[in-house]
């Protein structure tokens, strides 16, 4: 018996697998409205019974599901479901039903498959009542561990569970009845690399055949920045450069997507060669993006459309001395680029992140202030493969893709260097006042992107299609208040009726003689849910929704393809990991001070749970994270100091797990470091001939203390993984709960590999990839020592010597010194400022309790101020 039913709680077992759950149906529920009946009265909601009169209305059947009532039905419960993973102090939410308006024998039919890392004694299924005013619950029936685990052997068919209510029956007979198969993660099969499998991730899009992907580290690379890699397996590309090549170049549309976009930003920052500007008519490296995109919509046949999110907290006021008004909390020059298109042909539309209209009014409110529009990408037609001229592609441009102030840097990442010249105008630094930023240091910024040809860049397309049809009459009319530039649905071209302008058919060349075996494999993600976009079956359609892969929580349909891919390529990895993130929070339910619910994603657990694994079976494997030194802003602040807290107690939930397993195993001299390590980025700058000297001056104000130590981080915005030198992910999404979800921000990336370069020594473009950025990371000298053991990351001799060279980058780094003494650092690799020991507690490094120069507790603290599900 469960615990749910007052008896001794069960065995706990690691349930580390995916569940294939299907929730059938419940009976006998009491009747729980009988006292908000009078509620309903004056809620605003279509009367009980009242039929359909749309074809495409949302109204949730009544009874069991199946069909639409015309006679009145008697007020009764609206039942649906939550499963969750009980905690003695956090439980962890894995799935919900949709709701099943006025019936005590509700019939779902829900079919899910969930992905498990817990540690449980049982699996909960709450039944709750779906009220106007919140939910209230009817009952928790609950299933052993054990009887999971077991029905990997023998399925659990039909299943009847008891629902109990306070320890016991509501009424007789009160029963959900369900079918469960549990198949773990140690099956034969089931760690096979998800990226060969037949159709890739189970995700909304499948994984497309014949593509091509270009990789490339930071906006833009200089010839002699990054070289230490064979240019036959990997060359360094000008992500913005070739943006402003293939928008001067596309002759049909040209699409952004976008969190944030500053029109005054550029491109290209060199002169470019005289046959570009010829062929623009224009000088190329003069022009801003706003002037680029304005270019472009006057020429004829070209679509120019841009979709940003709009931030409620902006309002374009400008007050003196309350400067919110105009910019907003988050600064995202939303109202400032709506005015500079306002009487141009460019479509310039921004959308509130909108939450279904099904969700209580709370919720909504929550949803519509604290979340986002994240996804980030930049569309156009480019010429298609072949000898037609006039036959056209789609091309999607995808990563932490932010068109706007301090985005632009090299792999050198200067601190002072080019403030007057490559940076002028674009010196971005949120730690410091404005006047202080300007002065220097900048913020050194480093991202990954991608260019997406091929098959998978047209569902990109149709991601943007979707959230363009949902676009509601909200937004249409802040736009007649001149909110933003007037838009149609059909704005969008429709590339079907225009000949040669659609991807499908323009396959590359997978062969070896085609492209020399550089073909990829290519699949996009999502985090979005049904309030974002238009074209998700209804939440009762539980067959549709299993087949393209969707959730349903309890009001809207969501696609968490993103978390989805994450999991399986982490338990695909058979040597290595490597993540680069701009956040790294989740598995909140197993957090070691503080558990909490708010941010349940698996991966970090997952990845504990992996090198584990490892640990028993005798094999070496490694991982590598790399993460901002803060949060980028005041790190003393309130936000940024609860970040921090949420990703330490992430952790030392990793390291606690790998401690422990090295203990049970019995590894003598072992640490948790050995297998997994945490870094960051930063940089210290030698004064050139003819430079201003450094600030002299008593200060003690942060920003006087970077100039004279002139040292600073270097911003991690990246949002990507590399799993082998196989398979690689990029995109928008963060590692919390904010992207992850798929009911939070809005998020879209890329999962790819290159099928001739597989198994246990691949040598494509991944890996080219991965090495360049360690070139970046490490120096150039460090990387030409050890070119031959970064090759192998998962050594335990390749890890030694990458901790070794971050370690000593870290201490010169917080060495207070003037810089001429400290001396310069190998590359920016360091490591994260934290001591682990060999239990996997994690604590401040003796003496390093604050960051250098700008203060602020690195173990971080909560507050009860904000919100948790903003931080998470």
């Amino acid at each position: 018996m469960s615990s749910s039913s007052g008896e001794q709680p069960q065995q706990v077992h690691l349930l580390h697998g995916d569940l294939d759950l299907k929730i059938h149906e419940a009976r006998g529920l009491p009747n729980m409205d009988s006292c908000s009946s009078l509620l309903r009265c004056f809620c605003l909601r279509p009367r009980t019974g009242t039929p359909s009169t749309s074809s495409t209305s949302r109204s949730v059947p009544e009874g069991n599901g199946d069909t639409h009532h015309s006679h009145r039905i008697r007020q009764t419960s609206d039942p649906y479901v939550v499963v969750v993973v009980p905690g003695e102090k956090a439980e962890a939410t894995l799935a919900r039903t949709h709701v099943v308006r006025n019936s005590e024998a509700p019939r779902w039919e829900t079919i899910v498959l969930l992905p498990l890392a817990h540690h449980a004694s049982e699996l909960a299924f709450k039944v709750k009542d779906a009220d106007p005013f919140g939910a209230e619950p009817i009952g928790t029936a609950s299933i052993p561990a054990a009887d999971i685990v077991a029905s990997a052997e023998k399925p659990i068919q039909f299943r009847w569970l008891p629902i109990f209510r306070d320890g016991r029956r509501p009424k007789p007979d009160t029963e959900i009845c369900i079918s469960a198969t549990f198949i773990p993660v140690a099956a034969p099969g089931a760690t096979t690399a998800v990226w060969r499998s037949d159709g890739g991730v189970p995700a909304y899009f499948p994984q497309r055949k014949g593509c091509e992907v270009k990789l490339y580290q930071d906006a833009h690379v200089e010839p002699d920045e990054v070289k230490g890699v064979d240019p036959k397996v990997f060359k360094p590309g000008r992500c913005w450069e070739d943006m402003c090549t293939a928008v001067l170049d596309a002759r049909r549309l040209v699409y952004v997507v976008g969190w944030s976009v500053d029109t005054k930003v550029k491109l290209r920052r060199r002169e470019a060669a005289d046959e570009v500007n010829k062929s623009a008519g224009v000088a190329v490296e003069d022009m801003s993006l706003g002037e680029l995109l304005k270019y472009k919509s006057r020429q004829p046949g070209v679509r120019v459309c841009l979709l940003l999110w709009d931030d409620r907290t902006s309002r374009g006021i400008h007050i003196p001395g309350v400067p919110v008004l105009k910019d907003g909390f988050m600064r995202t020059h939303d109202e400032e680029t709506r005015k500079f298109f306002k009487d141009s042909s460019v479509i310039c539309v921004l959308s509130p992140r909108h939450p279904s209209k099904k969700l209580g009014m709370f919720n909504q409110k929550v949803t519509r202030t604290v979340y986002s529009h994240h996804q980030k990408c930049l569309l156009v037609d480019t010429p298609a493969s072949g000898t037609d001229s006039s036959r056209r592609r789609i091309t999607a441009f995808l990563g932490g893709l932010d068109l706007c102030d301090g985005r632009y840097d090299t792999p050198s990442h200067t601190l002072f260097r080019g403030l007057h010249t490559i940076f002028h105008g674009d010196v971005h630094n949120p730690t410091f006042s404005k006047d202080d930023a300007a002065k220097g240091p900048r913020q050194p910024w480093h991202d990954l992107h991608c260019r997406l040809d091929g098959p998978a860049a047209d569902d990109v397309l149709r991601n943007l299609q979707q959230r363009w049809s949902k676009l509601d009459k909200a937004t249409k009319l802040w736009e007649m208040l001149g909110k933003a530039t007037y838009w149609r649905e059909g704005d969008l071209l429709n590339l079907d009726r225009i000949p040669g302008s659609s991807s499908s058919d323009l396959l590359m060349d997978d062969d070896a003689g085609g492209r020399q075996g550089r073909g990829w494999h290519a699949q996009v993600f999502r985090s979005v849910d049904s309030g974002s976009v238009k074209g998700f079956p209804y939440s009762w359609e539980t067959h549709k929704l299993a087949q393209h892969h969707l959730l349903c929580k309890k009001h809207v349909e969501v696609d968490n393809s993103i978390h989805v891919a994450y999991i399986r390529a982490i338990r695909s990895a058979e040597r290595f990991i490597y993540i680069e993130n701009q956040y790294f929070i989740g598995s909140s339910y197993a957090w070691p001070s503080y558990p909490h619910r708010g941010a349940s994603n698996l991966v970090p657990m997952e990845i504990a749970l992996k090198v584990a694994s490892k640990i028993r079976a005798g094999e070496p494997f490694a991982v590598y994270i790399l993460i901002p030194m803060w949060p980028e802003g005041d790190p003393s602040s309130d936000q940024a100091q609860e970040i921090l807290y949420w990703q330490n107690q992430t952790m030392e939930t990793m390291y606690k797990v790998i401690a422990r397993e090295i203990e049970h195993v019995g590894l003598k001299g072992a640490r948790p470091q050995d297998y997994l390590n945490f870094y960051c980025l930063g940089n210290r700058e030698d004064m050139v001939a003819g430079e201003q000297p450094a600030d002299r001056s008593d200060s003690t104000s942060p920003a006087a203390l970077a100039r004279r130590h002139r040292r600073f981080m270097v911003y991690v915005h990246s949002k990507g993984m590399i799993v082998d030198d196989e398979y690689v992910i990029i995109g928008s999404a963060n590692i919390n709960q904010r992207s992850l979800d798929g009911s939070r921000d809005t998020e879209i990336a890329v999962g790819a590999y290159q099928p001739r370069h597989t198994g246990s020594n691949p040598r494509g473009e991944v890996f080219g990839y991965r090495m360049s950025l360690w070139e970046e990371h490490l120096g150039k000298d460090v990387f030409r020592e050890c070119s031959e053991l970064v090759e192998r990351p998962e050594l335990p001799e390749c890890v030694k010597r990458v901790n070794d060279i971050a370690r000593d980058n870290w201490e010169r780094y917080a060495d207070n010194t003037d810089q001429d003494q400290a001396g310069a650092l190998q590359g920016h690799l360091m490591t994260y400022p934290v001591l682990i020991d060999d239990e996997g507690r994690v604590s401040a490094l003796p003496g390093h309790e604050t960051f250098p120069d700008v203060g602020g507790s690195v173990l971080g603290s909560t507050n009860k101020l904000l919100p948790d599900n903003m931080t998470m």
